[in-house]
């Protein structure tokens, strides 16, 4: 199973998020590649195998600077991408109200939308509760892999 990790990361706590993930490959028979977001356009959803977006949240609910190119591209070049499924990782902060996770939602709205299908409830990663967010999101994706692979 391929899964490709398009990461969107302001300060690096995606990035590390992604790079937890991508050591617990072997655990759940995948190959796991983590690419930052900058400079992708909606074409890097037309690589082979599922997605996991694993981003921030900046400013008031807004995805990261390097993630807001593939988010824009989402609009510009607006395709079906019904052959696309995703897992979410959201990464924010509930003392921020309404703009929590709004990064994460922002792509979630936008590839439902194109007719992506997201695998799985969202992992939420809350920087007021998450201690440990790299072994949050790694349980998820245990669960989240069995949910991709009976689909396959």
């Amino acid at each position: 199973m391929q899964i490709t990790i398009l990461v969107g990361t302001v300060n690096g706590n995606a990035s590390s998020v992604a790079q937890a993930l991508q050591f617990c490959a072997d655990d759940i028979g995948a190959t796991i590649d983590v690419l930052p977001m900058d400079g992708f356009t909606i074409t890097a959803l037309d690589t082979p195998g599922a997605f996991i977006i694993c981003t921030s949240t900046t400013g008031v609910g807004d995805v990261p600077p390097n993630a807001a190119g593939l988010l824009h591209s989402l609009d510009a070049e607006a395709k079906y991408l019904g052959h696309v499924r995703y897992g979410l990782v959201a990464l924010g902060d509930s003392s921020y109200g309404d703009s929590f996770l709004g990064g994460g939602k922002q792509f979630d709205a936008k590839l439902q939308d194109l007719g992506a299908r997201r695998i799985g409830d969202i992992c939420v990663l809350d920087a007021m509760e998450t201690v440990q967010p790299e072994d949050d999101a790694v349980e998820w994706l245990k669960a989240w892999a069995v949910q991709l692979a009976t689909l396959a």
